[in-house]
């Protein structure tokens, strides 16, 4: 079953996280950046109030790295996106947001419960003729496509110790000059404590180490969200 970031975040009932998702963010702070962002509309705000009544809500995305992740799909010219850990579906919306009208979002997961929220969401934003979702293990389905240049973009968010299988698989199809966005790459800030040793934190710690020294690729962490690790192919 596909893991994502368990962690609590308190939100309120104008949509808004009462608590940042970024551990290195003030809650005044984070109020500040998101008064100074794109307002998030009655669609994402149902979404996020609907996910906050899940057990975990706190694998949802921020409402300023949705707004981000919208920004950079539409900056790179993306058409073609992939997205492996899909949840309640927030990450998805941003995406399919920026795409073209012809775009198209391939999403992988294997929960039909918590995609069903978003399936509902994305029908309310217009965006679900974009969006085609896979219900199964994300490694078979990527395996199971062509190796050839599918993707202009791709998002992962999953099981952690599993991230680098979804990096390769998404490489071998990401065009040159495409963008992967990996997410929880600082990890709650626990990324660099040498007193965590659990899987999940040492997968990550690992992955960071390849995707900072592989050649294919240029790459820079965001302190975006939990952090938010950017990739272009070259």
């Amino acid at each position: 079953m596909i893991e994502r970031d368990t962690e609590e975040r308190d939100t309120g009932s104008d949509g808004r996280a009462r608590g940042p998702k970024s551990f290195f963010l003030t809650p005044e702070i984070h109020e500040y950046v998101l008064a100074h962002s794109t307002p998030i509309d009655e669609v994402q705000r149902s979404l996020i109030d609907e996910t906050a009544r899940l057990p975990n809500a706190g694998m949802q995305i921020s409402p300023e790295q949705g707004a981000f992740m919208t920004i950079l799909t539409r900056i790179v010219g993306a058409r073609r996106a992939v997205e492996v850990g899909t949840f309640t579906g927030y990450s998805a919306l941003s995406i399919a947001r920026g795409l073209p009208d012809d775009g198209h979002l391939l999403c992988c997961d294997v929960n039909e419960e918590w995609t069903s929220v978003g399936r509902r969401y994305w029908e309310r934003a217009g965006v679900a003729g974009k969006i085609e979702l896979k219900l199964a293990p994300a490694a078979e389905t990527l395996r199971a496509l062509p190796e050839r240049e599918l993707f202009d973009l791709a998002f992962i968010d999953a099981d952690k110790p599993l991230y680098p299988v979804y990096y390769e698989e998404i490489l071998k199809r990401l065009r040159p000059n495409g963008t992967i966005l990996v997410d929880n790459t600082l990890w709650g800030g626990r990324i660099n404590d040498p007193a965590v040793t659990d899987e999940q934190t040492a997968s990550l710690r690992s992955f960071n180490d390849l995707v900072a020294s592989d050649p294919r690729v240029d790459c820079v962490q965001l302190t975006v969200g939990d952090g938010l690790t950017l990739l272009r192919k070259r």
